[in-house]
């Protein structure tokens, strides 16, 4: 809103200077007593004008006397431009952002279909798993906010050989149950989850299983092991607050024969080649990667082929972006689906991979030893038992998807200033006691008659701050870092807490400035409340 409007003037001055490539400069607010706001255009103007960052910034500098809402234009250091404002656009912003509660909002008509929390439904859901719920969950709500016509769902692989495999360790666990010595396969799966399925599988069926392994108990145990495990997710992702708008089976692709049109496509465009029994991608042909494995030796599918018959289902579910939130270890998938992408003759924007990073727990100040092959982990369900729905989501959401987490348990637990989603949500506790403040003293709100108010510093910087919140948002449509709503609910909740603490806000000896001041209060509750919202996130009115 305020930077919009800044951004506006320098673009004004610059074409009034006949400035031909007007860079893609930076509006923001700088630190205390620098002024309201300030640009980097200077900096970027250096090639074309062949002068220094601060002659440029000089030159121009006087050029902004001409916009009534500009007070003051200093420079500042090697070429910045701070920006002072008018008292009076303070008063319009303020009384737009009071008319307007949901101005950060947007209409549009572009389908999204986010795809996340996708993985072998071979045990319980991970922490790793929990990051990328979260953040596909926020980015999913972020992005509809924004005006995105978004679907979220969840693809199972539930047609590879690792399903097999859990129906053998499962199968292994009711034997020994039974008093057999069956051993788990060495690359089995050996969590203790697999032995309480056993004892419920041992309750219902006795011994009727009893004996050597075969295709038929493959498949039985396989799916009763697959239907336990895909209820307990379910209960963790509803004890998350993560709800999914469809899932969608891969098993699904090959019995409706789309993986087999994949390869009729593919076998058309001489795409494909057979060698040592077995048929492959010419990924080579078209991106820097080697050719790929389409259908092993033993004619089963790989799961790059089934991954390729999913995105082109989607392309034909008419949406216009895919975009799959995958953890690190399939980072190195990227380029071969970027090529099926090409051999399919989609567009080029329409699938938008993000990877996030590892997560470690941490506690006592040290890291949790885990080993998933072992069995050895901590789920998903026993950090949200422990530290509770809203500091999970609010954790797995700020930090940056391009960096490895450390989740602090001591930390998310603490209810102090420490934790960060505690100082956000008693910010927005502590107003509603301001209101409770005022009812009982009787202070009303009666700002819009007020016309002669001068804002002080903390409040021109919360006014600054609610103005950026859909600048925000914006940004996290272009480069998927829910950390930039955090950091920002953080920064306004600091900004609101230091204000309280300098200045009485209900005073009935001075109603105008009382009024003022509940005003920006409730605009930072209604800020702070419409943030934690698109996080997934409690807004308590009392702690």
């Amino acid at each position: 809103m305020l930077r919009k409007k800044l951004n506006s003037a320098i673009n004004t001055v610059l074409n009034r200077l006949d400035i031909e490539n007007i860079p893609d400069f930076t509006v923001e607010i700088p630190p205390e007593g620098m002024g309201d706001f300030s640009t980097n255009v200077a900096f970027l103007l250096t090639k074309e004008l062949k002068k220094s960052p601060r002659k440029i910034a000089e030159d121009i500098a006087d050029s902004f006397s001409s916009f009534s809402f500009i007070k003051d234009c200093e420079i500042a250091g090697p070429g910045f431009i701070n920006f002072t404002l008018n008292n009076n656009i303070y008063f319009d912003t303020l009384n737009t952002l009071l008319e307007n509660p949901e101005f950060w909002k947007e209409q549009g008509n572009t389908k999204i279909l986010f795809e996340f929390g996708s993985a072998n439904p071979t045990g319980p859901i991970t922490i790793g798993h929990g990051r990328q719920l979260v953040f596909g969950d926020v980015l999913s709500t972020i992005f509809e906010s924004q005006g995105y016509k978004v679907s979220k769902e969840m693809y199972i692989n539930d047609a590879g050989r690792q399903i097999k495999l859990l129906g053998k360790s499962l199968w292994s666990r009711y034997m020994q149950l039974l008093g057999e010595d069956e051993k788990i396969p060495e690359d089995g799966y050996k969590g203790e989850y697999l032995v309480e399925i056993a004892k419920i599988f041992k309750e219902k069926f006795n011994e009727t299983y009893r004996g050597k392994w075969n295709k038929e108990k493959e498949r039985i145990f396989s799916e009763f092991a697959l239907n336990n495990i895909q209820e307990k997710i379910h209960e963790t992702l509803s004890q998350l607050n993560v709800r999914f708008d469809s899932s969608f089976s891969e098993k699904s692709l090959i019995e409706k024969k789309e993986v087999e049109e994949i390869l009729k496509i593919l076998k058309e465009k001489e795409l494909v080649y057979k060698k040592d029994g077995a048929l492959w991608f010419k990924v080579s042909s078209l991106e820097d990667e080697k050719d790929k494995v389409l259908i092993r030796s033993d004619g089963t599918y790989t799961y790059f082929l089934t991954d390729i018959a999913y995105h082109f289902n989607k392309y034909k579910r008419g949406y216009d972006i895919a975009c799959d939130i995958w953890g690190p270890d399939h980072s190195g998938h990227i380029k071969r689906m970027n090529a099926a992408m090409k051999a399919l003759e989609l567009p080029e924007d329409f699938l938008k991979i993000v990877i996030h990073q590892y997560v470690n727990i941490k506690q006592a100040d040290k890291i949790v030893k885990m080993s998933t092959r072992k069995g050895e982990f901590i789920t998903l369900k026993e950090l949200l038992d422990t530290v509770g729905a809203d500091a999970t989501r609010y954790f797995f959401a700020m930090f940056d998807p391009d960096t490895h987490m450390d989740f602090d348990i001591d930390l998310a637990r603490k209810k102090s200033s420490e934790n960060p989603v505690y100082y956000i949500q008693y910010a927005h506790a502590r107003i509603s006691s301001i209101f409770e403040k005022a009812v009982r003293e009787k202070v009303s709100v009666k700002s819009r008659n007020i016309t002669n108010y001068e804002f002080n510093e903390e409040e021109k910087r919360i006014i600054r701050q609610i103005s950026g919140f859909k600048d925000i948002l914006n940004k996290i449509t272009m480069d998927f870092k829910t950390n930039r709503l955090t950091s920002y609910l953080e920064q306004l909740a600091g900004t609101y807490h230091a204000f309280y603490n300098k200045h009485i806000v209900v005073d009935p000896q001075s109603p105008d400035v009382s009024s003022i001041r509940l005003e920006l209060s409730k605009l930072v509750k209604r800020t702070i409340a419409q943030g934690l919202e698109l996080l997934g996130v409690n807004t308590p009115e009392s702690m």
